[in-house]
């Protein structure tokens, strides 16, 4: 899915059925939107005529795409076709200020206007137009200019000011080249060379990430749409509810569980968080957890809709086309570092259960959890249903498409799940409308894609890093994902996975990570930066919910994802870490990846105890710092052995029996301390 859902024209709050315990207000709910707004752009609410004219072209733009899929349109018409649609409704849906929303100005009609003549005139260009990419006209040079302006707008309009800066940035280190200080200085390029290589080029905007963006993005915020108007997402946190409802600890279960199955419809880290927060907190605040870690985990979970397959975010369409590899390998790949993330979160709540004393709670529901089934089961077809096509032998836009119209199908099961007139036209507009946030950014990032391969900037900084680093892959991947966390703070993950993986990527591979690995690592922390401090959508979304304070809520969040941010470092520190990846480790068998997982899997859970101070019983400060050094043992096996053997100079056993004995020995120890409380309570 991509990242965000965007804005549809008639955006609202959350369901006010979501609010019927009463325990969430409704200024509470507004709050949490306009964190939404801030990551995917305050849209207009638009009625009547103007209302009907977005929504049309929104439609026109689905259904354009729909064909696109299941036909063959040439690549550059696409690409064009589809930036064009882009900026159209996001400067019909998006004011230019917030003074300015909800009606339709006459500059923005000039802006949208302007955009399509300028791509149309590109595509009727021809093969002409691509060949002037070196010499280009002055004419060119003067629409490329007027495009590049137009398209930066539409991105501080969807994404904010940060992402256009960055962009702005890097053309002016392409100017500037012979008068910067070395190492970054270069032979430096006028505005004619620039503007070719950029604009008429497919090595610049109109590259890979809008590539991706024109083919299976844009295909996956449609079957989004689709789900999410067929009322998957409601289902999935009914389900979780059901299912958890009534036993220890559901309301911290409830809130991993939908969070995963709410991935797919949503795509979306902060509007997961929102959905979910709306419905689970009043579960929650009944069940003992405090507003501020209530907060911390919403946030957690809603960042896995970024991270599970099988949609995944909108970086990780652009990992199989920089790799070269089908889609369906990089959900493979994502399937154990997915699961390890949801199992350490688990870990963290249970944990978080037992020192708030989390007391059961029920759920009031309607049907029981076999007759929810029975009637709205058909949405977990939507889980699996564009793995299975792939693997069947279509094609991943293919697939989404034949997803797409199963889901339509599929939705007349029950009639009020069916997506049949109004129903059918919102799914229909917003599938298009989803695509503009990350549309945008992936446009412009296109812009710092092109300055690097046009200046040589990512093979320069990858020397510059390996220079700091002394050569040491652990230096460099310090460094690496430090540079992903800063990028992540500014910009929205696209374009972080985007700048970083043609930056930074490099100097991973140059030390022997395998590119893929590289890749993963770079996604990993580009979507991990959602939640981290000092500013973070996510968690301030929650704590608008819960009555939280925003910068403690961003803690709790870190604290509860903290030991998934040790994971990415498994795969390029460990010499049979890319077994987390399904790769089979060089010399090793399926049992590797077996075994590296389930050591990972405790290693998180002994990290995860020493982060909430918490096992059997709250740990002392000693166990506490055992509880890091059995996790580190077993998370990074032979990186501590390196180390142990380069400090000694002796050869160490292999480490990971001693993280599995100390945390053995901390657990035993704590059991029989507490057996004499428990029986004394009995």
């Amino acid at each position: 899915m991509a990242e965000s859902k965007g804005a549809a024209a008639d955006n609202s709050l959350p369901d006010p059925r979501l609010t019927s315990q009463g325990a969430i207000s409704q200024e509470a709910l507004r709050k949490a939107e306009e964190f939404i707004e801030q990551e995917e752009g305050a849209a207009n609410r638009l009625t009547g005529m103007a209302g009907t004219i977005v929504t049309a072209i929104a439609i026109a733009m689905t259904f354009f795409h729909l064909y696109a899929a299941y036909s063959i349109v040439p690549t550059q018409p696409l690409r064009y076709t589809h930036v064009a649609f882009v900026l159209v409704l996001c400067f019909l849906l998006f004011p230019v200020a917030a003074r300015f929303r909800d009606r339709i100005r006459w500059f923005d009609v000039i802006a949208a206007c302007i955009s399509v003549g300028i791509l149309t005139y590109a595509i009727y260009g021809g093969e002409d137009f691509t060949d002037r990419a070196t010499s280009p006209l002055p004419l060119d040079v003067t629409l490329g200019v007027i495009f590049m302006v137009l398209l930066l707008e539409a991105t501080r309009r969807t994404s904010g000011l940060i992402m256009p800066i960055v962009a702005l940035c890097f053309i002016a280190y392409a100017m500037l080249g012979p008068h910067l200080p070395p190492p970054w200085t270069h032979r430096g390029y006028d505005l004619h060379r620039i503007v070719g290589h950029l604009f008429i080029t497919l090595e610049g905007i109109f590259g890979t990430a809008v590539d991706v963006s024109s083919s299976l993005i844009i295909m996956f915020t449609i079957y989004g749409a689709f789900l999410q108007h067929s009322g998957a997402g409601k289902f999935f946190i009914d389900f979780s509810m059901a299912m958890m409802g009534g036993k220890p600890n559901s309301a911290g279960r409830t809130v991993v569980l939908s969070s995963f199955l709410l991935g797919g419809p949503s795509g979306s880290g902060v509007a997961t968080t929102v959905t979910i927060g709306a419905v689970a907190y009043p579960m929650m605040k009944r069940s003992g957890f405090e507003k501020n870690a209530a907060g911390g985990l919403l946030a957690a979970g809603g960042l896995g809709a970024i991270l599970s397959p099988p949609v995944l975010g909108a970086a990780a369409f652009l990992i199989a086309e920089f790799l070269k590899i089908s889609y369906l390998e990089v959900i493979w790949m994502a399937t154990i570092p997915t699961i390890l993330y949801y199992l350490s979160l688990l870990f963290m709540v249970e944990l978080d259960a037992k020192r708030f004393g989390a007391l059961p709670v029920a759920y009031d529901q309607s049907m029981t959890l076999w007759q929810m089934t029975q009637r709205y089961g058909f949405h977990f077809s939507s889980l699996i249903a564009v793995v299975l096509f792939m693997i069947a032998g279509c094609s991943p836009m293919l697939s989404v498409f034949y997803s797409t119209l199963m889901c339509f199908a599929l939705s007349f099961i029950r009639p009020e799940t069916a997506l049949k007139s109004k129903k059918l036209v919102r799914a229909l507009a917003d599938g298009s409308i989803g695509v503009l946030n990350a549309a945008t950014t992936c446009a412009s990032a296109g812009i710092i894609v092109g300055v690097v391969t046009l200046t040589g900037l990512g093979l320069k900084f990858s020397s510059i890093v390996l220079d700091y680093a002394g050569g040491s892959l652990l230096l460099t991947a310090l460094y690496t994902a430090l540079i992903v966390w800063i990028v992540g703070l500014a910009v929205p993950v696209t374009a972080s996975y985007i700048i970083c993986a043609v930056i930074a990527a490099p100097a991973l591979m140059k030390l022997g990570v395998p590119d893929y690995a590289a890749h993963m690592f770079i996604f990993y922390y580009a979507v991990l930066s959602e939640v981290s401090p000092p500013t973070a959508l996510s968690p301030f979304a929650a704590a608008a919910i819960t009555g939280g304070d925003p910068y403690i809520t961003t803690l709790q969040a870190w604290k509860y994802t903290l030991p998934a941010f040790l994971v990415p470092f498994v795969f390029v520190l460990d010499l049979d870490g890319v077994g987390l990846l399904m790769k089979v480790p060089k010399d090793g068998t399926f049992w590797d990846i077996i075994l590296i997982t389930l050591k990972t899997a405790a290693g998180l859970g002994a990290l995860a105890a020493a982060a909430q101070n918490w096992a059997l019983r709250r740990n002392t400060a000693a166990e506490r710092v055992l509880w890091v050094i059995s996790g580190l043992l077993l998370v990074f096996p032979s990186l501590l052995e390196a180390l142990a053997e380069k400090i000694t100079g002796l050869d160490v056993p292999y480490p990971a029996p001693f993280g599995f004995a100390i945390a053995a020995a901390i657990l035993l120890k704590q059991y029989y301390e507490t057996r004499p409380v428990a029986a004394a309570k009995s």
